[in-house]
């Protein structure tokens, strides 16, 4: 409380006590604020050498979001999270962002921002070079040569940041292999070409498969037990055809924690419109079928919104989405909303941002603002 000023050399000696007073409460809130509200707890006793595990709600699903990280995915601010929270009207348990091999780098200063808020960072690990362009095939990251242990010294690197960070991550490496535009897509690696000898295996598929385990080998070698591994997949394979499908990829279950998804409907103007259910009801079960006990989440999911077209309903979309999402697909634990926008070669622009109008918004506060959706991760020790 700000002292009052009389006349009286009581009150006056009374209200310099009442000043120091205040000015000493306020610096310690100031301490408070910046060196103990601002810094994690540190772990009980008890607890003080083990690291914490997510655990997967038997109630609910955690929320999440990419924030429009720039170019590389990978410029992580607290400004960006909290004014994506600040819009939706809800915490975020999980934020995404990318750790792309051409960085050459592992991303301690981003682990913080995001750890240091409390949620759980979920990092798309992928072997993509300089200047991360789509539909290019492989570059100096293929498949071969991470087979051949040219990037060894990079892997051994970024595994040995991550087990000194000490806190835990979700990873996601290689996602989205079975479509055509990264370049560890199994399309570039002898796509449908059969396998000699193994019926129904394919090489494309296998060599994937091969790459995923060296890496996640190479990285468990070196003892590091705060990572849970994500298969991530886009929701229909493309080509739709058989030595493209998930199953195709899926590295086994010791190698997986988590079966992830990324549902898009329309992100482009000349693309159809699609509902939400169409885009998912399938892929879930394709996903459920691979193992009977791993959770699922959306890792990316989203829709462009394009209010010159007729037919196109942005929030309609997202209402259907968050409905789906609490009421019919129970091994789904998680979603994280993609929010960018970005400018096409002809000119238009994509707008899948949670704001790209009041409508739009509006169904995504009302949707996430459900109690289902979980805005802090749950751990145990």
């Amino acid at each position: 409380m700000k002292p009052e000023h009389t006349s009286s050399s009581k009150n006056s000696g009374m209200s310099r006590m009442l000043f120091a007073l205040a000015c000493f409460l306020a610096i310690a809130g100031l301490v408070y604020f910046f060196y103990v509200k601002k810094t994690p707890a540190p772990a009980s006793p008890s607890h003080a050498n083990q690291i914490p595990k997510l655990v997967i709600p038997e109630k609910g699903a955690y929320t999440g979001a990419y924030v429009d990280f720039g170019d590389a995915e990978d410029d992580v601010t607290l400004d960006a999270v909290e004014k994506f929270e600040h819009i939706t009207g809800k915490k975020l348990a999980i934020v995404a962002f990318s750790s792309f091999w051409g960085q050459r780098s592992f991303p301690t200063r981003q682990l913080e921002i995001v750890t240091d808020h409390d949620a759980i960072p979920l990092i798309y690990w992928s072997p993509w070079d300089i200047p991360y362009e789509q539909d290019h095939g492989p570059d100096a990251f293929s498949l071969h040569s991470i087979l051949a242990g040219k990037w060894d010294a990079y892997i051994d690197a970024w595994a040995d940041s991550a087990k000194a960070y000490k806190r835990p991550m979700l990873v996601a490496w290689g996602l989205e292999m079975n479509g055509v535009w990264f370049p560890w897509s199994g399309h570039f690696y002898g796509a449908g070409k059969p396998v000699l000898g193994q019926p129904g295996k394919f090489i494309g598929p296998e060599i994937y498969k091969k790459a995923y385990h060296y890496v996640i080998d190479r990285v468990r070698a070196r003892g590091v037990t705060n990572i849970q591994w994500v298969f991530h997949v886009n929701n229909y394979s493309y080509p739709q055809d058989v030595w493209n499908l998930a199953r195709q990829y899926y590295p086994g279950s010791d190698y997986v924690d988590w079966l992830a998804l990324s549902v898009y409907g329309k992100q482009y103007p000349a693309e159809p419109w699609v509902d939400f259910k169409d885009l998912l009801d399938y892929p879930y079960t394709e996903m459920a079928a691979l193992d009977p006990n791993k959770p699922i989440m959306l890792a990316e999911w989203g829709v462009g919104e394009f209010p010159l077209i007729a037919g196109d309903d942005k929030a309609q979309w997202i209402r259907e989405g968050f409905e789906r999402m609490s009421t019919h697909y129970p091994r789904l634990k998680a979603a994280v909303f993609w929010h960018e926008r970005w400018q096409n070669p002809e000119g238009n622009y994509s707008n899948l941002r949670v704001n790209s109008s009041p409508e739009s918004l509006k169904a995504y506060r009302e949707g996430v603002a459900n109690p289902y959706w979980l805005d802090k991760p749950i751990w145990k020790y």
